[in-house]
């Protein structure tokens, strides 16, 4: 489920739409919005995609830390997870080492 950003109303993971205020999702769902602050603020240094215990396998692969400017978009496509994808981002902050590889 992705969640607007601007009503707070939840739209299923693949709507383009807000089921309630018909705002774009592309541009205002929580995720692209959390993504693109997080883009901005200089202290993070790389972006952790992490999943819920029981994501589906496609989760699975997105389960990595990226440069901030390759995090992939949430909700990915291909999540096959009965409640839709639970993916979302961390920070890691440039303050703390980063854990693992960051994908290039």
């Amino acid at each position: 489920m992705q969640t607007c950003s601007n009503c707070n109303a939840s739209s299923p993971d693949d709507a383009l739409i807000c089921v309630n205020c018909k705002f774009d999702l592309a541009t205002f769902s929580a995720t692209v919005v959390a993504l693109k602050r997080m883009q901005e603020n200089p202290r993070i240094r790389a972006i952790r995609v992490s999943v819920a215990d029981d994501a589906c396998p496609h989760c699975y692969e997105l389960l990595k830390t990226y440069p901030k400017d390759k995090a992939p978009r949430l909700p990915h496509e291909g999540c096959s997870h009965e409640n839709g994808c639970r993916c979302f981002y961390e920070p890691v902050l440039e303050e703390t080492a980063l854990v693992g590889k960051v994908v290039r």
